[in-house]
C-alpha cells in the first residue's frame, strides 16, 4: 500500500521504489531528492549571476583571476553533488544496505547543491568587491595623473632656465644711470617706438632733450621735473645666454637709503662714472657718491664690479685715452681698498649711454682705436655662474608689500627653493603662511630658485602685519631671531663732531631689507689689519679706520644669520646722520632661544 502511494505521488521516481522496501523515511529522503534539481557537472546553471558578475569585471579591468576563481569554485561544488547523487542512485539500485547509508547520501546531496550554491554566491560578491575596487583604484588613479598631469604643465610652463643675475646701476648724481638703464632696454627691444617718441616729445616741452632714456626708468612726475631718481628703478631685459633685472639706484646722497634697500638685492653692480672734466673730480672727491656708492655695493653683497666710463662722447673728452686711464688709474687704488680684487672683480669698459655706443655693439674703430675688448653686454654674458645654494634652506628677505586681490610681498630668493602650495613662517613674528601663487617676470611659475627677484602672494595673513626687512623662511629649519649680536667691524669714516667710536654709539643699521636703530654694547677687541690677529685687551674707544669686534644691540626683534650660514643675511652697514660710517659683518648670534626650531 504504501509503495502504491509513493507510485501515486512520484511516479517517475525510480529511486523511490528502489528505497520502499527499505522503510518510510528512506522513502521521503529520496522523494526529496527527486523533488530537488539534479545539478550538472557545468557550473552554468548554478553560476549564471557569478558570470554576470565576472563579466561586469571583465569590462572594468579585464583581469582573469577573479573570473577563473568563481568558476572554479562552481565546477568544484557541482562535481561533489554529482559524486554525492551517483553515491545515492548506487545505493537505491542495490535494492539493499542500510537505510542510514541512504539518508546520508540525500544529505550529501543536498549539502552539495548548497555548497555549490553558496560557493557561486560567495565568488560572485567576491568579484563584485574586486570589481569595485578595481574601479575605485582607477578612478583614484586617473584623478592624481590628471593632478600630476596638472602640476607638471605648471612648472612645465617654466621652461626658461637661462642664469638669472640683477645688476644694480650706482654712481654720482648725473653720472648717466638713468640714461643708461633706459639705453640697455631700448636696445634689446624692451620699449616700443610709440613710448620712445612719447618720451622725447615730454622731454622736449620741458627743455631736456636729452633726458627722454631716462623716463624709461624715472616713471614719477617728481623725478622727471627734478631730473633725480628717488625710488629705485626696476625693469627686466634678457639676452641668448642670460635673464637680467636692472635696478636703478638713485645717486643723490638724501636718498642712500633707497640705495642701499635697492643694492641689497643685486649680484652684479655697474658703477657708472661720467668722464666729463669735472664731473668725475666731484663725484670721486670726499663727499661724493662715487666712493660711497662703490664701498656699500661692496658690503651689500656685490661680488662683480663693471666700472662704465660713460660720456666719452663729451667735447671736453672726445673718446682720449688719456682721460679713460687717468680714471682708472685712480678708482683702482679706492676700490681694491673697498675689498674688490681689481684684477678678478672689475672690468672696466668706455661707452655713450646717451649715443648707444659700444653697449650692445662694439665701438667702431674709427672712433675709438684703441679699445678692441667686449661691449657692454657681451661683458655681462661672459661673466662667471653664481653658485645660488639651491639646497640650503629658503630665506626671503621681504622689500615691499601690498594688496592686491590678496597679500603680496616683494623680494629676492637668497638661497634655497620657494615652491607654490608649501607653508613657511614669516619672522620676527612667527606668522604661519602658505605660498599661494609666485610671480617671476609677470610670468606665474610653479618654483623660484636662489638669486630671482620675485612677487609672492601669501594666504592667512593681512598685508598690515608685514613690514620691510621681514624674512619669509622654510618651517623645517626656521631663521635665527634675535637682538643682541657679536659683528666684525670696519670703521669707515666718522662724523667730525663724534670722531670717537665706543660703548654707547648710537646709529641706525641696515641689514638687507632692515632699518633699525642700534646701539654698541661694548668693543671686545681691536684687529691688526696686516696681521689679523685680535688684541687681548678690548679698546676704550677707536677712531676712523679701525678693525674691530664689538657687540651689537637693536631695539626690535630682527631676523639674521651668521655670516657663514648666509652672507646675505650676515651683512650690514652702520649710518649716522645720512653717512655711512661702519660696514661689518655678523660673527656670531648671542640670543637665539627661538632659533632653527622646526615648527
Amino acid at each position: 500500500e504504501k509503495k502504491t502511494e509513493i507510485e501515486k505521488k512520484n511516479p517517475a521516481t525510480p529511486p523511490a521504489e528502489a528505497a520502499a522496501d527499505k522503510g518510510e523515511p528512506a522513502a521521503e529522503q529520496a522523494a526529496t531528492q527527486a523533488e530537488a534539481p539534479k545539478p550538472e557537472p557545468t557550473p552554468e546553471p548554478k553560476g549564471e549571476e557569478a558570470s554576470e558578475a565576472a563579466d561586469s569585471w571583465e569590462e572594468v579591468s579585464q583581469p582573469s583571476q577573479p573570473s577563473g576563481e568563481a568558476d572554479a569554485a562552481a565546477g568544484a561544488a557541482a562535481a561533489a553533488a554529482a559524486a554525492a547523487t551517483a553515491r545515492t542512485d548506487e545505493s537505491s539500485a542495490a535494492g539493499g544496505g542500510d537505510s542510514k547509508e541512504v539518508s546520508e547520501a540525500a544529505d550529501a546531496v543536498a549539502k552539495a547543491s548548497l555548497s555549490a550554491k553558496a560557493s557561486a554566491d560567495a565568488a560572485e560578491v567576491k568579484a563584485a568587491e574586486e570589481a569595485e575596487e578595481a574601479a575605485e583604484e582607477a578612478a583614484e588613479a586617473a584623478a592624481a595623473a590628471k593632478k600630476s598631469t596638472a602640476k607638471k604643465t605648471k612648472a612645465a610652463e617654466r621652461t626658461d632656465l637661462r642664469e638669472h643675475l640683477n645688476c644694480v646701476f650706482i654712481g654720482h648724481v648725473d653720472a648717466g644711470k638713468s640714461t643708461f638703464c633706459g639705453q640697455v632696454m631700448l636696445t634689446t627691444g624692451q620699449v616700443d617706438e610709440r613710448t620712445m617718441q612719447k618720451y622725447e616729445k615730454e622731454a622736449k616741452e620741458k627743455n631736456r632733450e636729452s633726458w627722454f632714456l631716462a623716463y624709461i626708468m624715472d616713471t614719477d612726475e617728481e623725478e622727471r621735473a627734478k631730473g633725480k631718481t628717488v625710488q629705485v628703478g626696476r625693469a627686466h631685459f634678457d639676452t641668448d645666454k642670460k635673464r637680467y633685472t636692472i635696478l636703478d639706484a638713485p645717486g643723490h646722497k638724501n636718498y642712500v637709503p633707497n640705495m642701499i634697500a635697492g643694492a641689497c638685492q643685486a649680484d652684479i653692480g655697474v658703477l657708472v662714472i661720467s668722464a666729463r672734466k669735472g664731473e668725475f673730480e666731484t663725484g670721486f672727491e670726499r663727499g661724493g657718491q662715487t666712493r660711497e656708492h662703490a664701498l656699500l655695493a661692496k658690503t651689500l653683497g656685490v661680488r662683480l664690479l663693471l666700472v662704465a666710463v660713460n660720456k666719452m662722447d663729451d667735447p671736453t673728452v672726445e673718446w682720449s685715452e688719456e682721460r679713460y686711464k687717468e680714471i682708472m688709474e685712480k678708482l683702482s687704488p679706492f676700490l681694491k681698498q673697498c675689498g674688490y680684487n681689481v684684477k678678478k672683480d672689475v672690468q672696466f669698459v668706455p661707452m655713450s649711454a646717451l649715443k648707444g655706443t659700444n653697449v650692445m655693439k662694439r665701438v667702431d674703430p674709427a672712433l675709438c682705436p684703441w679699445y678692441t675688448d667686449q661691449c657692454f653686454l657681451e661683458i655681462l654674458d661672459a661673466l662667471p655662474p653664481t653658485d645660488r645654494k639651491t639646497g640650503a634652506p629658503m630665506r626671503l628677505p621681504i622689500i615691499d608689500k601690498y594688496r592686491d586681490m590678496g597679500t603680496v610681498v616683494e623680494g629676492k630668493v637668497e638661497q634655497g627653493e620657494l615652491v607654490e602650495g608649501e607653508k613657511y613662517i614669516l619672522l620676527p613674528n612667527r606668522d604661519k603662511v602658505v605660498v599661494e601663487a609666485v610671480s617671476l617676470d609677470e610670468e606665474d611659475v610653479a618654483k623660484a630658485f636662489g638669486g630671482e627677484n620675485v612677487k609672492v602672494k601669501l594666504k592667512d595673513i593681512s598685508d598690515e602685519d608685514i613690514k620691510p626687512g621681514f624674512v619669509l623662511s622654510c618651517a623645517k629649519n626656521v631663521a635665527p631671531v634675535v637682538r643682541r649680536f657679536e659683528a666684525q667691524l670696519i670703521i669707515v669714516e666718522l662724523l667730525e663732531h663724534k670722531s670717537i667710536f665706543s660703548a654707547g654709539y648710537g646709529a641706525i643699521l641696515h641689514l638687507h631689507a632692515i632699518a633699525e636703530e642700534c646701539s654698541i654694547v661694548e668693543l671686545t677687541s681691536q684687529i691688526d689689519k696686516k696681521t689679523g690677529k685680535k688684541s687681548k685687551k678690548p679698546p676704550m674707544f677707536v677712531k676712523s679706520g679701525a678693525v674691530i669686534t664689538c657687540i651689537i644691540e637693536v631695539e626690535q626683534n630682527i631676523c639674521i644669520e651668521t655670516f657663514d650660514a648666509c652672507p646675505q643675511l650676515g651683512r650690514f652697514t652702520l649710518r649716522d646722520e645720512g653717512k655711512t660710517i661702519g660696514i661689518g659683518k655678523v660673527l656670531k648670534l648671542l640670543d637665539t632661544p627661538e632659533a632653527g626650531k622646526a615648527e
